[in-house]
């Protein structure tokens, strides 16, 4: 008898580990902004292991530093992005909570895989369209990779002038499409509709382009958007002499970039670009991102300090061994900072610590925190509009769009717009306070003052 039931115990107790397998694909949706997650679980000999991916924003892969299934209950955290989750699990899913950067988002992981939600986006262009449309590729010879894009102009035949647009930070596809957004195809809608060809493409690894994102720098996207410029040229449809690049946020670094190189751009459009190093408007994120989420002063302190000693570390030249640098620095600075005053993102487990210092030292991160916009601005002869919104908490505009005028002039740009578009957030849309959680739930994609902003410059620069 007693045999019997030992069986029966070892038999339930492998029925219950079989029930509650937690290896495997979890998918799930951040309702409030629309974006998708997924998280791959798998079983190591210490536990669980796990990865993250975001579709929606092209991301794949991301690292999770710590995860734990114990009690019924899934708990993981991704510390460069201040993510962490727990969920219980009921009924064969996690009914849980997604937090990041002090915001706690309902989220429930489950096995099924889960189709986007429509989202209202009026400003979206609907087929048929009332122009002339056609998908490209070229060549950027120097870097050997090829990218895919969409060309559109005012009609098939005739000559016009033509914007390139160039995508912010991170792999972006070629309509900028972000928290449920399709920016870059709303300009590019606009534009065209006015009599301004547009070419938007792909960044490098993303989409139907090839070549590795993960490894590039802003220098080397530069690069692209020079490639796209030389392609224009061979298209008798386009005016050569007319050619411009409009880029937004990191797009607006590369853009005077790629204009100090060539000749062959006639005028550049700054969305939201910078004015400063970059390790000074990422602090300046920080500190306006964490004000807007409720952050005390002593919080804004501790972020500061910690990211200042950070990009310290990376701005070291010819660091031979940054990652172990990093991780030193990293260790060091949380080590004097009280637990009760550890926020979101910092942690002092060896294992975290490694998988930050591991995201934070790549060739983009050390290239970003140590530009600086205003010493390529100065080189740059071509006519310039910089608009940025008056709610943008990512790249603020009275601390970026001075410098960037007072760069070109000094230059001897004289060519030069400058405008703060009032109660804009960083992506151009009429917001209430210009946090990021903002940007899904607002169904208006591009503010039409920005648009027509835009559209009145170039069209003054091209005829």
């Amino acid at each position: 008898m007693k045999k019997l039931l030992l069986i029966l115990i070892v038999l339930t107790g492998l029925h219950k580990t079989y029930a509650q397998d937690i290896t495997g694909q979890w998918n799930g949706i951040l309702k409030e902004m629309n974006l998708r997650l997924v998280v791959h679980i798998t079983q190591t000999a210490d536990g669980y292991a796990a990865t993250l991916d975001s579709p929606d924003q092209g991301a794949k892969g991301i690292s999770v530093n710590s995860t734990s299934f114990e009690k019924d209950t899934l708990k993981f955290d991704v510390v460069n992005l201040g993510v962490t989750y727990t969920g219980a699990f009921v009924d064969g899913s996690f009914n849980g909570t997604f937090t990041q950067g002090g915001f706690k988002i309902p989220l429930i992981l489950g096995r099924e895989v889960i189709e986007k939600e429509a989202v209202n986006r009026p400003q979206e262009p609907k087929e048929p369209y009332p122009y002339y449309i056609e998908e490209v590729t070229f060549k950027n010879e120097d870097a050997n990779l090829t990218l895919a894009g969409t060309l559109t102009l005012p009609e098939k035949e005739g000559k016009f002038p033509v914007v390139v647009l160039i995508s912010g930070s991170g792999p972006q596809d070629r309509n900028e499409e972000l928290a449920g957004h399709k920016p870059f195809l709303v300009i590019a809608d606009h534009l065209t509709k006015n009599g301004i060809g547009v070419l938007r493409f792909d960044d490098r690894g993303v989409g139907k382009s090839t070549g590795d994102h993960s490894i590039a720098t802003t220098a080397d996207f530069a690069t692209d958007a020079l490639s796209a410029v030389s392609y224009l040229k061979t298209r008798k449809e386009i005016d050569a002499s007319k050619i411009g690049l409009a880029g937004h946020s990191e797009g607006g670094i590369i853009a005077p970039i790629a204009a100090t190189k060539s000749d062959d751009i006639n005028f550049i459009v700054l969305l939201a670009g910078t004015g400063i190093r970059g390790d000074k408007l990422m602090l300046l994120q920080q500190n306006l991102i964490g004000k807007a989420m409720g952050s005390s002063e002593q919080q804004l302190q501790t972020i500061n300090d910690y990211f200042s000693a950070i990009f310290e570390t990376l701005s070291k030249q010819n660091n031979q061994d940054l990652k172990s640098d990093l991780k030193k620095t990293m260790t060091n600075v949380l080590a004097d900072i009280p637990d009760e005053q550890m926020l979101m993102g910092m942690t002092k487990d060896e294992t975290s610590i490694e998988a930050q210092a591991s995201q934070l030292a790549t060739p983009w991160m050390v290239y970003f925190t140590q530009h600086d916009p205003a010493s390529i601005l100065e080189n740059v002869k071509c006519p310039v509009l910089a608009i940025n919104g008056e709610k943008d908490l990512q790249v603020p505009p009275k601390e970026n769009l001075i410098p960037i005028k007072t760069a070109l002039e000094k230059g001897g740009n004289i060519a030069v717009t400058t405008i703060e578009l009032p109660n804009l957030n960083h992506l151009f849309q009429e917001c209430s306070t210009g946090a990021p959680t903002e940007y899904a739930i607002i169904e208006q994609t591009f503010a039409p003052i920005a648009l027509e902003t835009i559209t009145e410059w170039i069209l003054k620069q091209t005829h």
